[in-house]
């Protein structure tokens, strides 16, 4: 069996999509407006947002609370039978993003038994940033007793020759339309198709020969995004696997997880880079230690460019000698030590009109570094391991996946 395979995809059925879908938990942690207009444009309907945490509330104390909300609400989802089940299915989605291109993936799922996101992992799948093992416990709770995973996963392959994905997207005329919506709050349009018949053993034949090249150097697939949700399914795997007898292993629904399938080298995949907003610390102390730290200079010297923005105030340090290849590693690095030693709290961001927005406030300090170029990801991470964490991200937070199709992960 091929490590990426059909799955059965659970998608509503007699239900408002528009209201349905909603983008994944991550997005806007540092701003709770955005999610308050989620929940009122969900009002009324069946939605996604009913059965997922939004990161935005995780320190708000209520996390039990809202955790048995969620499991309880799947469970009502699947007893008032509002799913249609696609056994043995992949699904051809086409999504047309913020940059005016559409973005072509297949969601199916992937075996976990191939995933390890630990340091120096040779597996055939691999994180392509550090997980911070801090970040698992809580999605752990969240998914522990939950019947069902949305997938906000975007697993990469590096296909030059197009040789996966877009044949099954030169198909879709044959194909039948499961959906066609805009998706609310600025996140474009999608369409999804069913691949079946001819389609899909293209497919099949089509991936099964993918994985067994020998000239990946053992990468097949990398993941794009969500890699902490990924890194929790095969934590949770892990732990269900040692309850179980060695053929009831082979078959568990939990040791699949539900992916969507994107090569990098679709056009419409357009890396982005994370910025940083540091909040509770005092913006020139921060930056002096910063010059301190790496000896480095508000001048350009030729060395790294790290941008910072607060209260108005614009400006770059520049590092000589920099211990990461790239500046968020860099700039990531001192930030950690920093704020270990004199606290405050960072939060990851997209756009830098938004790091811009919230740097005005007192207190506060935003960080922008340049982009990563994407072609360099496989061949990076191959030779150095995993990037450092929020290295990059593939499109702006309205691009993100949103949630639409389920899947069983319980018996």
């Amino acid at each position: 069996m091929t490590i990426f395979r059909p799955a059965d995809i659970l998608i509503p059925k007699g239900t408002d999509f528009s209201k349905w879908s909603v983008v994944a938990c991550d997005q806007y942690t540092s701003q709770p407006e955005y999610w308050e207009k989620a929940a009122q444009t969900a009002a009324g309907s069946p939605s996604a947002l009913n059965i997922i945490f939004p990161e935005v509330y995780l320190d708000k104390g209520d996390n039990a609370e809202r955790i048995a909300s969620i499991n309880k609400t799947m469970a009502e989802y699947l007893s008032n039978g509002i799913f249609e089940e696609l056994k043995d299915s992949f699904i051809l989605v086409e999504r047309a993003q913020s940059n005016g291109k559409t973005r072509k993936g297949i969601i199916g799922c992937i075996d976990l038994e191939e995933y390890d996101f630990s340091k120096g992992s040779q597996s055939r799948i691999r994180a392509t940033e550090g997980t911070i093992i801090s970040r698992i416990p809580p999605r752990r709770e969240i998914r522990k007793n939950a019947p069902l995973e949305l997938p906000h996963i975007l697993m990469l392959i590096d296909d030059p020759e197009r040789s996966v994905i877009e044949p099954v997207s030169g198909m879709r005329d044959k194909l039948k339309k499961l959906y066609d919506f805009e998706l609310m709050l600025g996140g474009g349009h999608i369409e999804g198709y069913l691949v079946d018949g001819e389609a899909k053993e293209q497919l099949l034949s089509a991936v099964a020969a993918f994985e067994i090249d020998e000239s990946r150097n053992g990468l097949v697939y990398a993941v794009g995004d969500g890699n902490h949700s990924l890194a929790t399914a095969k934590t949770c795997w892990e732990e269900i696997k040692q309850t179980l007898a060695d053929d009831e292993k082979k078959t568990h629904p939990a040791r699949y997880a539900l992916v969507e399938l994107n090569n990098i080298h679709d056009t419409a995949l357009e890396f982005e880079p994370i910025q940083r907003v540091v909040f509770g610390v005092e913006p020139e102390a921060l930056l002096n230690g910063l010059i301190g730290y790496y000896k480095a200079s508000r001048t350009d010297n030729g060395g790294q460019e790290i941008r910072y923005t607060y209260q108005g105030n614009e400006g770059s340090i520049y590092v000589q000698d920099a211990p990461s290849n790239l500046p968020v590693g860099t700039l990531q690095k001192y930030i950690d030590k920093y704020l270990e030693e004199n606290g405050g709290e960072v939060d990851y961001i997209h756009g830098d009109s938004v790091v811009r927005e919230l740097a005005a406030k007192p207190d506060t300090i935003g960080f922008m570094v340049d982009r990563m170029e994407k072609d360099d990801l496989f061949p990076t991470v191959i030779k150095d391991g995993a990037l450092p964490r929020k290295t990059f991200s593939m499109g702006e937070a309205q691009d993100k996946r949103y949630y639409l199709e389920c899947k069983r992960i319980t018996l």
